[in-house]
């Protein structure tokens, strides 16, 4: 079994070699060392965008200062990532992990949250590190394989966003779970990448960010028909909340919807009413899995749309 503190020394590629060899067998054991081993890597290329943040040169950097300042840099990052480490290495552990029924708290879900996005923003900021950055965005949302997954991760994210317009957090999570299938029907990109576009938002002309154009299904006069839309696309969960909210409050036509914010099923009914969905029975489909034991206890029995 090989430890983190066996890797003492960054240029100790032996031990580095031996530590991917481990990995390969993904006990829990192993899998915490590959975990540390890569928070250390993150802490680097952190320090190193940090570094390159400076407005100027000082009159005494060279070459050579800033060869041994990298190396200072990089085994820094092995000592800052060691016992205690920074606490990166506990959402990757739990991403690595087989068994992925451990219970995390809503506290633990947003300051994971903002553990991953810290490092990953750093890293992004660093040209010199292409061949990380796949695995880096994979770190920003976890994995949803079932409805208990849907409710417990994107709750903290939901409670967030129903503060900041007065709704039942409930109503939030049902409205995303009608749009997504809980998670399972969520817009992706030709290339198979997530929009982590929770609530089917279209991106409109007033839309400057990223986007997706997929085949819809619209209602005209109670009529279904097929056409192709652009959505919104994001890069994470708390992203597509956050827009959520800023959707609602800066569009007139949903004024009427905040007003009756504290009574859940009127709330959704404004907004069918105000547009927000062309299904005549879109409300009422919301209601009917807020109304639910799906969403009030996690279950993993799947409710119909």
């Amino acid at each position: 079994m090989l430890n983190i503190d066996d890797t003492a020394v960054y240029t100790d590629f032996n031990a580095l070699a031996k530590l991917k060899n481990e990995a390969k067998e993904k006990t829990p054991n192993a899998i915490k060392d590959v975990a540390k081993q890569f928070e250390s890597v993150f802490v680097g290329m952190m320090l190193k965008s940090m570094r390159q943040a400076k407005l100027a040169d000082g009159i005494l950097d060279n070459s050579q200062s800033d060869f041994y300042r990298d190396m200072y840099d990089q085994q820094l990052s092995i000592h800052l990532s060691g016992e205690n480490g920074m606490g990166l290495a506990e959402v990757i552990e739990r991403q690595l992990s087989p068994d992925q029924s451990i219970a995390i708290s809503k506290e633990q879900s947003i300051a994971d949250y903002e553990r991953r996005n810290l490092m990953i923003k750093a890293a992004k900021n660093s040209r010199e590190q292409p061949s990380i950055m796949p695995m880096l965005d994979s770190l920003s949302t976890q994995s949803i394989n079932s409805v208990s997954d849907f409710v417990n991760q994107l709750r903290p994210y939901a409670e967030q966003a129903a503060k900041k317009l007065g709704v039942d957090a409930n109503i939030l999570l049902a409205q995303s779970a009608l749009e997504t299938g809980w998670g399972k029907s969520i817009i992706k990109s030709k290339e198979g990448n997530s929009s982590h576009n929770l609530f089917n938002i279209k991106a409109d002309r007033a839309w400057q960010g990223a986007k997706t154009a997929i085949e819809t299904l619209e209602y005209k006069d109670g009529i279904s028909k097929k056409e192709m839309a652009g959505f919104r696309s994001y890069e994470s969960y708390q992203e597509s909340f956050e827009d959520y909210v800023d959707f609602i409050k800066t569009n007139p036509r949903y004024k009427t919807a905040i007003k009756m914010a504290g009574k859940a099923e009127r709330y959704m009914h404004e907004l069918q009413q105000a547009g927000y969905a062309t299904d005549p029975n879109y409300a009422d489909k919301v209601i009917r899995i807020y109304n639910s034991t799906a969403i009030s206890q996690g279950s993993d029995t799947l409710a119909q749309k």
